[in-house]
This record gives C-alpha cells, structure tokens and sequence, in this order.
C-alpha cells in the first residue's frame, strides 16, 4: 500500500470543476474553511490563493495516493506557478496550493468561495451598468 496524504483543493479541482475527474481514485474527506489569512485571486478559468490577506478560503479536503499528488504537481505547475504549503484541517495537515506570481489584473474574490465567483462578478456589472 502507498503512502497517502491530504490536500485542500478551492478551485477546478473541486467537486462539479473540469479538474476534478484527477481526484477520482481520492477520498473525499469533507468541506473546510481555512482561518482568514488569505486572499483568493480571480485569474480567469481558474483561482490562486496568496498568503496575505483576511479572506477565509472554502474548499475540500481529500486523501490522496503520492502518485495522485506528483499529477495534483503538475497540474498546478509546482513549484513554479504554485507551491504547496501545510495548513491544518479538521481532518488533520494538508497540502494547500498558494499561488506564486500574484500581480497583473487578478480581482480579489471576496467571499473566498470559487463557487461563489459567479454571483460576485454578476454584481459588479451590475453595480456598472
């Protein structure tokens, strides 16, 4: 049996996101809300989390085979584009991906949810027009 470890995943990689299926021989372990000391980035089809911040980020927490997690490595482009950091889960330490290169036109997402990225930027066209 392989050596598993735990991930948080907030963007794509969530259930219902076209990354997802990468998580398929993973175990869901549940939702978790991380301590508010991030800001989630708005990069397009996708998110990057920076460590400074005071937004809680939202997302899930799976069990993963090392070899799922080297696939998990590329997909993010780690080290360079994302690194993984530990943070502490309800269901004990897990790699986070924290986004290297912020800057440029990234929007903050304010509610820290990738799910909720939608309604924010349909109230801000609305708040334009």
């Amino acid at each position: 049996m392989g050596e598993y470890k735990l991930v948080f995943v907030y963007g794509t990689l969530r259930r219902g996101y076209i990354h997802h299926r990468l998580l398929s021989r993973a175990r869901y372990l549940g939702r978790h809300t991380t301590k508010p000391r991030y800001t989630m980035l708005d990069l397009g089809a996708y998110p990057g989390v920076i460590e400074e911040g005071r937004t809680a980020v939202t997302g899930e927490v799976y069990t993963v085979s090392k070899r799922s997690l080297l696939r998990l490595d590329a997909l993010e482009s780690h080290p360079v584009e994302y690194t993984r950091k530990p943070i502490e889960t309800a269901y004990g330490h897990a790699w986070m991906y924290i986004y290297r290169r912020p800057g440029g036109r990234a929007r903050p997402i304010e509610s820290g949810d990738w799910r909720k990225r939608d309604l924010e930027v349909s109230d801000r066209k609305t708040l334009l027009t």
